[in-house]
């Protein structure tokens, strides 16, 4: 019996290491770009979203992430521009009001870096994407614990449906997240 009871705490102690944090939202920022007819790559962001995460640093596989960004939050830094890519052409915001990422498997690459593959929902359509990720930084700011990472992933858009002027708006859209979270205090 004491062997059964230890065998349970061992399995079940990595998932309890793994803390839990929220996206501090001044601090976190999710950018994307595209190229505009080749003339240039023009680069916008969406500004509201909501996001967890729980990190292990001594086994990041025990780690996960859940983020939900509203899509008529995108920010071209132009109102005409945002209302056009808010439209049935682009991200249908009256029918599809969010999109989201949810982190299926986490994979260390490095010392500090790590693979987070998850399924990604755009337009009502779910594909594997997976987060090229680095663990930037752990520490304490206003008392407060925090943990920081920064993401890169390119999709295709055009995989999601959304295929209208591809390919002189190109199809490939890179995506770039900085995240700060704060742990969740228990």
């Amino acid at each position: 019996m004491k062997n059964l009871l230890a065998m349970v705490i061992f399995c079940i102690t990595p998932l309890a290491l793994a803390d839990n944090y929220i996206f501090d939202k001044k601090h976190t920022q999710i950018f994307f770009s595209a190229s505009h007819l080749g003339f240039s790559t023009s680069t916008g962001a969406f500004v509201e979203f909501d996001g967890k995460f729980n990190f292990d640093q001594s086994d990041f596989s025990q780690s996960a992430v859940n983020v939900v960004i509203q899509t008529n939050s995108i920010d071209l830094n132009d109102k005409k521009w945002n209302e056009h890519m808010m439209g049935q052409k682009w991200f249908n915001v009256k029918k599809y009001p969010t999109m989201e990422f949810k982190s299926t498997s986490v994979k260390k690459t490095g010392d500090k870096t790590m693979d987070i593959t998850g399924d990604f929902t755009l337009l009502g359509v779910t594909k594997t994407i997976t987060l090229k990720t680095t663990f930037n930084k752990f520490g304490s700011q206003f008392g407060r614990e925090k943990a920081g990472f920064s993401a890169t992933t390119t999709i295709d858009r055009t995989e999601f449906g959304m295929k209208n002027y591809s390919p002189a708006i190109s199809a490939e859209i890179p995506i770039r997240i900085e995240v700060e979270g704060y742990k969740v205090q228990e």
